[in-house]
């Protein structure tokens, strides 16, 4: 177990964030994350009508993307299926969570890159037959294959590495 300095919160042993407070726990123990309350949440969830992401309350997501690289946490929304990928100019098909402000292009994230899917307590990704691949706690994935995760686990795609927590119930 992994206690985090920030909150004091026991983690599994192995996680890079604090599941509870979100503070990066390897590495860079001097660095202080800043608490985010659902005001917050609820003020960068402001949508224009012309914005095609649906809002969703932050205290019903499931679980949380933490970007390894930046330290952001994007939460998960209450859905069972996500493809990710990045949005490009003419694209048909859009990718439920855009990693395009986030890199993506410069990581070798493709358009439609993989597929995450909530069963019941089990969590499953699969790469769509990405350009770069995609990669599981550093062990490359064959692609159209359904792999499952865990908590704390370091999916990557291409280059850009994402760790998944799981909300406890």
């Amino acid at each position: 177990m992994i206690v985090c300095l920030n909150c004091k919160h026991s983690n599994m042993t192995g996680a890079l964030f604090c599941a509870e407070c979100g503070t990066q726990l390897i590495g860079r123990e001097e660095l202080a994350t800043q608490i985010i309350t659902d005001n917050d949440m609820k003020m960068e969830s402001k949508q224009s009508k012309e914005d095609k992401y649906q809002s969703f309350n932050v205290n019903e997501a499931w679980g949380s993307f933490h970007l390894v690289d930046t330290g952001q946490v994007l939460p998960l929304s209450i859905k069972n299926e996500f493809t990710l990928g990045r949005v490009s100019e003419g694209q048909p098909i859009m990718p439920n969570i855009d990693f395009s402000p986030y890199q993506a292009y410069a990581s070798g994230v493709s358009r439609l890159h993989s597929v995450l899917k909530r069963a019941g307590d089990r969590v499953i990704y699969m790469d769509l037959g990405s350009a770069n691949g995609s990669y599981i706690n550093g062990a490359r994935l064959a692609p159209n294959v359904e792999h499952p995760l865990q908590h704390g686990d370091v999916i990557a795609l291409g280059k850009l590495r994402i760790q998944i927590l799981f909300k406890h119930k």
